[in-house]
């Protein structure tokens, strides 16, 4: 194993990692002498399955990158299949502030192929490559995914529609019995169809590796856990109690329960589980991280890792250089109200920002300092400028193929120019 490129940072994020994820490991920084023994060991942790007991059910994010990752209890994902799954619709009659949930970006993560706004909105999408043709074709309800090579044809019914459109739109489909994920996905910046991240680019070899890849129902399972609520529990997938997008109960569990107690008014035991109540870490690495990808996920899967690893923003996060996992200042919902979709106005994050770091002012004036050091804003300020942080210090960067540039959390101080940092 090559650890030439492994730096004292990523030794001390590993450590962090370790301590919380084994309150028996040393908490003092670990030497740079021993930082890849911490990796590997890491890698050993994870690959070697000792953290059962944690929720890692992310979807794979191309072919052959499924983790072999198990659903595992979670109290907003449970075993049971007996667990009862009321509906957003029940749940907006009291929380009446989260009713507009169901249209953000999570709430329509899956969407079924009647409803899919992009799929109805372009009724005949085509793409070519090599000797083959597709067609994704509306009619009426339904919407067909075709590829010939002008001999033979495939051509089935899509069944679900993964992905708002943000950037792109990927389809779930039955061929010979067996879930296949498109070969091909819709993408919004050039209005058409083109090949699905993570997929060569190379000609397909055959027909039925042109139509898509063949995913198993350990794989689906964890597709649909991650794009949808209340079908996936333990080892089991179905699709007959499906909620289509993460919906509240993706998040907060089962509420049929939930609501029988508040109708009791048992306010003691309201039998609903709400993630605000978890630690920086917990929240980010567990709770964000079963599906956005945590950084154990990512450092124990080399498929993961590079430039494709932008797309992934809690271990992003957690590779920062001046990231505290017991910070809440550093956690997801620090930024983002999950509730809503992600504000796109680069200023408004400048508050968020100055929760951790001393203005400029603090430079010149003592007493500045001594305050905003009071308000536990203890980070350097910038010397370059006090507004638009993120346009500088988290990039926006394009997966080749996405058709979309992505906001890196790595946060750091980013020069033009520099490789990718992993």
């Amino acid at each position: 194993m090559v650890c030439s490129g492994v730096t004292e940072a990523d030794a001390e994020a590993v450590r962090r990692r370790l301590v919380v994820m084994h309150p028996l490991l040393p908490s003092r920084k670990l030497d740079i002498r021993v930082k890849a023994t911490a990796i590997i060991l890491l890698a050993m942790l994870i690959g070697g399955g000792l953290w059962i007991s944690w929720p890692l059910t992310s979807r794979a994010q191309g072919p052959g990158m499924s983790s072999g990752e198990v659903p595992m209890t979670t109290p907003w994902r449970p075993r049971d299949r007996n667990a009862k799954y009321s509906g957003p619709e029940a749940c907006v009659k009291c929380h009446q502030e989260e009713s507009h949930q169901h249209a953000t970006a999570m709430g329509r993560a899956l969407e079924p192929v009647a409803t899919s706004e992009i799929l109805r909105a372009h009724p005949r999408l085509t793409f070519r490559t090599g000797p083959y043709s597709y067609e994704v074709v509306r009619r009426g309800d339904q919407t067909f995914y075709t590829v010939t090579d002008g001999k033979d044809t495939i051509s089935e019914p899509i069944l679900y529609s993964f992905g708002q459109g943000k950037a792109g739109q990927t389809y779930i489909f039955r061929h010979n019995g067996t879930f296949y994920e498109s070969h091909l996905s819709f993408y919004r910046d050039v209005g058409a169809l083109d090949f699905t991240i993570g997929y060569p680019r190379d000609v397909p070899s055959s027909l039925d590796e042109a139509a898509g890849r063949a995913i198993s129902i350990d794989e689906a399972r964890h597709c649909f856990a991650c794009h949808g609520t209340g079908a996936a529990y333990g080892n089991q997938l179905e699709l007959d109690r499906l909620i289509p997008g993460v919906t509240c109960e993706a998040c907060h569990g089962p509420g049929v329960d939930h609501i029988a107690a508040m109708q009791a008014k048992k306010f003691q035991n309201e039998r609903i589980f709400n993630p605000g109540g978890m630690g920086a870490d917990e929240l980010a690495q567990e709770f964000c991280g079963s599906c956005h990808r945590s950084a154990e996920q990512v450092s124990s899967n080399k498929l993961l890792r590079g430039l494709i690893s932008v797309r992934f923003q809690p271990y992003r996060i957690f590779t920062s250089r001046s990231h505290d996992p017991d910070d809440k200042r550093m956690a997801c919902t620090a930024c983002h109200n999950p509730h809503e979709n992600p504000v796109q106005d680069m200023a408004f994050y400048d508050a968020k920002c100055f929760a951790c770091h001393r203005s400029s002012q603090s430079l010149k004036s003592a007493a500045t300092a001594k305050a905003e050091t009071k308000e536990g804003r203890t980070s350097k300020p910038c010397p370059v400028a006090q507004r638009l942080c993120v346009s500088c210090h988290m990039p926006k960067v394009e997966f080749p193929g996405s058709h979309f540039k992505f906001t890196d959390h790595r946060i750091r101080i980013a020069k033009a120019g520099e490789p990718f940092p992993n």
